[in-house]
């Protein structure tokens, strides 16, 4: 039964939403009335997001670049994919969103606030996977004279998403991720051909990689074989029994190296990993998020769960056979890279056999 708490939570909260409306909303425009030969400037607000959520985002940033390409085109995001959004090349400035009240000063505040009030054309929220409320604000402050953005997902209490002026159409059905990041922008007439995520990494951080591997144990020219043992939801966890497994068919005299990353928070998949295969190949860890790209980059290829580190890898053009349970890879995987899905009709991570991740792996290495 619904608590008088929650009755008066869900109440206020729809006062607020149209009072909000009244108050902030803006006039629709037609998608006729955005003049693309004036556009100098543009803020993409993708902030509130898991990282794969966001690097599935940058084919949209592509588009951006590639329809204005002498724009400045500045990108905000939450904190902790600051590293990260750095290496997209599609954009000029990356703008920091600190969640926790106790990150922000005076000064980085100040700034923060400067950057979204730094005369933009063009604002694009990329809401897709939920609508945030942080977002829209954003944008209103950006103060930008066309605010473009989903339909989709119209707040309780609101009678549009009335933050934007440009308001492309929800999608109809299910639709890949990515294609719903670019649906966005098909409203204003802005396209790609290329659907790939896309990361850069130098060419002194490819070198770091390189010299940390070796200097843990990599042997050059070998076949080397990155596993990564986690993902932040249990259920899209492959067995750690059956990395293992994998280990000692891929490894052995003339055999492949092993690479193993896990993330920050998994220390005991590791642990369990070097008990049940003996040992650990190549340990690595859970580095910094901005280096795991080059050091993935040093593999032949990546074995990895349906997570993050999936599509940080694929955004940086790293061979993956990636591991799917409960997650339709259909809209989840990333588009137009060199990737392997292996998914067992059940939809479950453990009933996906080790033959089957051999036979994708063997079929991705085949083409060099």
């Amino acid at each position: 039964m619904t608590s008088i708490r929650s009755l008066c939570k869900d109440w206020a909260g729809r006062g607020l939403m149209r009072l909000l409306e009244a108050t902030l909303g803006r006039q629709p425009l037609s998608p006729d009335s955005f003049d693309r030969s004036k556009v100098k400037s543009i803020l993409v607000i993708r902030q509130h997001d898991q990282l794969g959520d966001f690097l599935l985002a940058t084919p949209a940033l592509r588009a951006l670049r590639e329809h204005f390409p002498s724009a400045r085109i500045a990108l905000v995001v939450r904190e902790y994919f600051q590293d990260v959004a750095s290496m997209v090349p599609f954009v000029d400035e990356v703008i920091v969103f600190r969640e926790r009240a106790s990150r922000w000063t005076w000064a980085n505040g100040t700034a923060f606030y400067h950057s979204l009030r730094s005369n933009w054309d063009l604002t694009v929220v990329l809401n897709t996977v939920s609508h945030s409320l942080t977002s829209d604000v954003l944008a209103s402050i950006s103060r930008a004279r066309f605010v473009l953005g989903s339909g989709a997902r119209v707040f309780a209490g609101s009678s549009r998403n009335f933050f934007y002026n440009l308001i492309a159409p929800g999608p109809g059905g299910e639709r890949h991720q990515t294609l719903q990041n670019l649906d966005i922008l098909e409203y204003i007439g802005v396209r790609t051909q290329d659907y790939s995520p896309r990361i850069e990494v130098s060419d002194s951080g490819e070198r770091e990689a390189r010299r940390e591997l070796e200097a843990r144990g990599i042997v050059p020219g070998r076949r080397a074989i990155g596993f990564h043992l986690g993902a932040g939801k249990e259920p899209n966890r492959w067995p750690v029994a059956r990395f293992a497994e994998l280990a000692s068919r891929l490894t052995g005299s003339g055999g492949a190296q092993v690479v193993l990353f896990w993330g920050a928070k998994e220390e005991d998949l590791r642990r369990q990993f070097v008990a049940q295969a003996g040992q650990g190949g190549v340990e690595v860890g859970p580095p910094e998020l901005r280096k795991l790209p080059a050091l993935f980059r040093q593999c032949d290829a990546l074995i990895c769960n349906d997570t993050g580190i999936m599509h940080l890898a694929a955004a940086a053009g790293v061979r993956l056979v990636a591991i799917f349970g409960p997650t339709n890879p259909e809209e989840w995987k990333p588009l137009g890279v060199r990737i392997a899905c292996v998914r067992h009709p059940s939809h479950r991570t453990e009933e996906v056999t080790v033959e089957a991740v051999i036979r994708a792996l063997e079929e991705l290495l085949r083409f060099e």
